[in-house]
């Protein structure tokens, strides 16, 4: 066996507890071990002189104990003086036994490390290492840096670095196999896997500790390019076996297209005809289209889908979009039918609370194929659900399903003989380091146009503490004959509390405001209330407008032009954007105010500032991505899924264009390729496929 897949056991003074104990760092054999590298480093190569300490110095001080005693305080404490020719300082022991204190004695030379604070008598080092003057009269120093190593309940920063070091005794490029080959190293200028290792686990004194607390050192980088190369190839062999699948070709035919875009009221944009033509051009393919559509809040994406789903119509295939909520599914709905509707074609409608004859109904439309288009949520993810002949998914939001849920819909196709088309869309704008690593698998268009007429959003910052004021700037903006949205949040995830919080601020600004017309929309509503709600806003039957986070996405009233959202700080970038997008639809100037509330953490200052400051969707996703994570931006902190060892999107961003060139050229290496991919991501291999 590989001596790096050596299970820990295999090491000297390691049984099960301590095993156990490993485990919950992630290490489980020898090259895990490798891989669990230094937080931070300490200098015990030099030895300071005590007169020279200041407090906060971490340091190694060798010196004479001139005194030692026990001090019976409120905590009984060991403490010793001792000198060095240049100062005094206090070594203080709360735990000590009788031992320690017999060893301790006065005349004993010792050498210690910690970090020196302010004490009742000068500076003072508490619960120091030392060793003592060896009987040569020497006191030996370490000869490179100490690492100190993230660690778990029950584990000693010295029990972890004699393991370490274990390894480290053996290690050469026959024991932890070198992956990428010499040429491509070369090529890249990239250190050996043993090298680096070696070097971030025992740097040498004189090493650049600030660039390796950076991640930017050499070593650092080798492994981050290795970890976010092994991600990359696991996401295209994803893309391999979905082509080998092979997809039916859907060649555009142009009479459905034109005779939707004729009766459109508006021409698509330059954008949107780029990015139609792109996914004509995938659909036309025999293999599946992997593609991923971008478009800031309001570009029109919901067009480019339905010009995608009448080519697939027009070749007697079925199209499926399926949203992340009820609501957008239901946006969706409407849209398609009203388009669709007209040409001859039926529109099949297929959510949870969709139950008894209606369900049956619908189920029987789509297996028969009389369903051209079926529009629905994660319901079209169940077994029930049969496609006569399934030629286009679009997945809307697909973030908010979780990767896991990706490429599902890949077996309703052709009873998984053959696989549909894919059409990802989003309205968040993702970042492009994301896009380059958790999005390998797909090819990337961006509608980076906003259609004709579209008015930028004024954003507004206003205290809590100012609500009267903000209350009579809505009555003002309301007899102008504008419309306004009114949004509550709740820090706590529950949809119940959001949905109170709503009631009440609606009950309050309607007793404030008597002369509104106001009306109220959030999650525990049935659909058809919050439908009918929606349709009197659109009509302008309403002025006001008091909702929950539930009309983040999908919903259109050109009229509405003011948003005042309460908390804004507990709420993500993207979201907050999303929320944003739902105003500044029509030519009047529109305003978003961010009510917040004090005080304001330094992160939440950052983030409204942000908002206050761009409108640009990439630039917020960017800030997103640095204050929350790619976790929390992907919508996978909770399935585990991009959990990187060592790379930092953020940190390492720049290193993913040639990541990429480099997977491209591993092609020659299979072998190396998949052993790679086994090395970073073990079971959790194909995290995108399902």
């Amino acid at each position: 066996m590989n001596m790096a897949l050596r299970p820990v056991t295999d090491l000297k003074g390691v049984g099960t507890a301590m095993a156990l104990k490993l485990e919950k760092l992630g290490i489980h054999c020898l090259q895990d071990l490798l891989f669990h590298l230094p937080l931070r480093y300490q200098d015990r190569t030099r030895i300071r002189a005590i007169g020279a300490l200041r407090p906060g110095d971490e340091c190694v001080v060798i010196g004479e104990i001139k005194t030692a005693d026990v001090l019976q305080g409120r905590r009984r404490s060991l403490l010793c003086r001792v000198q060095d020719g240049t100062g005094t300082l206090t070594l203080r022991f709360f735990h000590f036994n009788a031992g320690q204190k017999n060893a301790l004695k006065p005349g004993l030379t010792i050498r210690c490390f910690g970090e020196a604070r302010p004490g009742p008598g000068g500076l003072e080092m508490v619960h120091p290492e030392y060793r003592k003057q060896t009987e040569d009269g020497l006191v030996a120093v370490a000869e490179t840096l100490t690492p100190v190593y993230p660690m778990t309940e029950g584990l000693q920063q010295n029990r972890v670095r004699t393991l370490i070091q274990q390894v480290l005794d053996e290690l050469d490029d026959q024991t932890i196999e070198e992956l990428l080959p010499a040429s491509l190293r070369a090529q890249w200028q990239l250190w050996s896997l043993a090298d680096s290792l070696r070097y971030l686990h025992q740097p040498p004194a004189d090493a650049d500790q600030t660039l390796m607390l950076e991640g930017k050192h050499p070593a650092q980088r080798r492994l981050a390019f290795e970890e976010l190369l092994a991600h990359n190839l696991s996401l295209q062999k994803v893309r391999l076996k979905t082509r080998e699948q092979g997809a039916p070709a859907l060649p555009l035919h142009n009479t459905l297209v034109t005779q939707f875009l004729a009766g459109l009221p508006f021409t698509p944009t330059g954008a949107q005809q780029r990015v139609a033509a792109e996914v004509a051009q995938d659909m036309a393919q025999p293999f599946p289209m992997l593609r991923l559509v971008q478009g800031d809040v309001g570009s029109g994406k919901t067009i480019v889908a339905a010009l995608a789903a009448l080519q697939a119509v027009e070749n007697g295939a079925q199209a499926a979009i399926m949203a992340p909520t009820e609501i957008l599914a239901e946006q969706h709905y409407i849209n398609f039918t009203s388009w669709l509707e007209p040409l001859g074609l039926k529109v099949a409608w297929l959510v949870g609370k969709l139950k008894g004859k209606a369900r049956q109904e619908q189920l029987a439309s789509i297996v028969d194929g009389s369903a051209n288009v079926v529009v629905g949520t994660h319901a079209l993810f169940q077994e029930e659900v049969v496609f006569k002949d399934l030629g286009l998914a679009v997945i809307d939001e697909q973030h908010r399903f979780g990767v896991h849920q990706r490429l599902s819909l890949r077996e309703k196709g052709r009873n998984g003989n053959c696989a549909p088309h894919q059409l990802i869309m989003t309205a968040t704008p993702i970042p492009r380091t994301l896009t380059m690593s958790a999005y390998a698998d797909l090819d990337c268009s961006i509608i980076d146009e906003l259609p004709p007429g579209r008015t930028p959003v004024n954003t507004v910052l206003i205290a809590d503490t100012r609500r009267n004021e903000v209350i009579e700037r809505v009555r003002a903006a309301c007899a102008e004959g504008r419309q306004l949205y009114w949004v509550c949040t709740l820090i706590e995830e529950s949809e119940q509390l959001q949905c109170q919080a709503a009631e009440v601020s609606c009950e309050q600004l309607r007793e404030t405001l008597p002369e509104l017309r106001i009306g109220l929309v959030h999650g525990r509503m049935k659909s058809a209330e919050k439908a009918a709600v929606m349709a009197q806003f659109k009509a302008a039957e309403l002025d006001l407008l008091v909702a929950t986070t539930v009309i983040e996405v999908g919903v259109d009233v050109p009229n509405a032009s003011v948003m005042i959202i309460e908390n804004p700080e507990r709420l993500g970038l993207a979201q907050l954007h999303q929320l944003r997008g739902r105003v500044g639809r029509g030519p009047v100037e529109s305003f978003c105010v961010l009510m917040y509330q004090l005080p304001l953490s330094q992160t939440g200052k950052e983030r409204l500032a942000v908002m206050r400051q761009t409108t640009d969707g990439f630039k917020i996703a960017e800030k997103d991505l640095e204050l929350r994570g790619p976790g929390e931006v992907l919508g996978t902190r909770q399935t585990g899924d991009m959990q990187f060892r060592i790379a930092d999107l953020q940190r390492d961003g720049d290193l993913l264009g040639r990541v990429r060139e480099l997977a491209g050229q591993m092609e020659q290496f299979p072998q190396q390729s998949q052993q790679l991919v086994w090395r970073w991501l073990g079971r959790g291999e194909e995290y995108g496929n399902v």
